[in-house]
């Protein structure tokens, strides 16, 4: 299998304009539905709850988008991939008490979600300059939380990033761990949609080398 981040981001492009032009709330969540309907769903179930993420910000506006706007909100999460597509990088996350791929809200200051991705990825791997494969989520996945959190559910959006395994790992406050798993082999305690989300990430970049 090819190893050419650079082609698989190029090939999980559409035109979009760059973050830096989003300037508003407004704005903001514009970009938010843009980069939503640009998103190629996996299944007609990943289709219409993706529908489901654009009425929400449509009808909440920036509310949708913060973790103070109410019980339920978007978050935004990164499935690091090895290059080879062979591991994935997982956080033990400290409050959830397992595997998970690194994310978690959106911040005032991030033009978009995959600017927050972005950034939680950084944040909670210890890599600088983290590139995402594309600006264009790859899946959606609503899920609940337990009683150790305050929100009642998360409505992530998932992107990709390509980074070498040899990468120095520096784990953050809100972790136990960070850790390469393979792909096939995620450890027992990981949260339970990772296992379905997981294949919707390595599918979308194995599509982009197909295209190159």
């Amino acid at each position: 299998m090819p190893e050419n981040p650079r082609a698989d981001r190029d090939a999980l492009a559409v035109d979009l304009p760059p973050a830096a032009t989003v300037t508003s709330p407004a704005d903001r969540c514009a970009a938010v539905v843009r980069d939503l309907r640009a998103m190629h769903p996996a299944d007609d179930a990943q289709r219409a709850l993706r529908e489901e993420y654009v009425a929400l910000v449509l009808d909440r506006g920036g509310d949708a988008l913060r973790k103070g706007g109410g019980p339920e909100h978007l978050t935004a999460s990164t499935f690091v991939l090895s290059e080879d597509l062979s591991h994935v990088l997982l956080t033990l996350h400290r409050k959830a008490g397992a595997w998970l791929q690194v994310g978690g809200h959106v911040e005032d200051a991030d033009a978009t979600l995959a600017a927050a991705a972005r950034r939680e990825a950084e944040e909670e791997s210890g890599f600088p300059d983290v590139v995402l494969a594309s600006e264009v989520p790859v899946d959606v996945d609503r899920h609940t939380l337990g009683e150790r959190f305050s929100c009642r559910a998360h409505w992530d959006v998932g992107f990709v990033a390509l980074a070498p395994r040899g990468s120095a790992i520096v784990v953050s406050d809100e972790s136990d761990d960070v850790a390469w798993w393979p792909v096939d082999d995620l450890p027992p305690d990981a949260q339970p949609d990772l296992r379905r989300r997981l294949p919707r990430a390595v599918a979308a970049v194995v599509a982009s080398r197909r295209e190159v």
